[in-house]
């Protein structure tokens, strides 16, 4: 297994993000549009909306992101992460870089003062359910996840 690295994104990342974050989209089977990859990863920056975390290898190429949006659970009464996306090159899954970016976000959410990080996978996305449950994340057995699409 080769030796992946962590570190927080800035805008001078942005090329290199909206790439794979743009790819992260095409997973989920939205049509490919690099232009919108990269004002809406820009808006988050920018904005400090989110925080970016980049996996890079050995060869100092990043392979790997994953996007924490900071919100608040009002039953804690505490500070949260919304963890969204993760997503990491087709040709680079099983180096352990999901893994390590998912460690490096729980590390960054101690260090912040976060409560928890939540996140939402698809059911069929077993690889990425397994990799979450094996660093103890906890299936949700209480509720029920809904959304509802709203004329902008």
């Amino acid at each position: 297994m080769s030796t992946i690295r962590t570190r927080i994104a800035t805008l001078a990342d942005l090329d290199v993000i909206a790439s794979l974050f743009d790819a992260y989209r095409q997973f989920y089977k939205q049509t490919s549009d690099l232009a919108l990859a990269q004002n809406f990863i820009r808006d988050r920056l920018t904005n400090n909306e989110s925080v970016v975390l980049l996996a890079s290898n050995e060869s100092q190429q990043v392979v790997g992101f994953c996007q924490l949006y900071p919100t608040f659970c009002s039953v804690e009464a505490k500070p949260i992460y919304c963890l969204y996306d993760l997503f990491v090159s087709p040709d680079e899954r099983r180096s352990g870089a999901g893994k390590v970016l998912l460690q490096a976000a729980e590390k960054l959410a101690a260090e912040s003062g976060k409560a928890r990080m939540d996140l939402n996978t698809a059911r069929t996305n077993k690889a990425a359910q397994a990799a979450y449950e094996s660093l103890g994340w906890v299936r949700d057995k209480v509720f029920y996840a809904y959304s509802k699409a709203v004329d902008a």
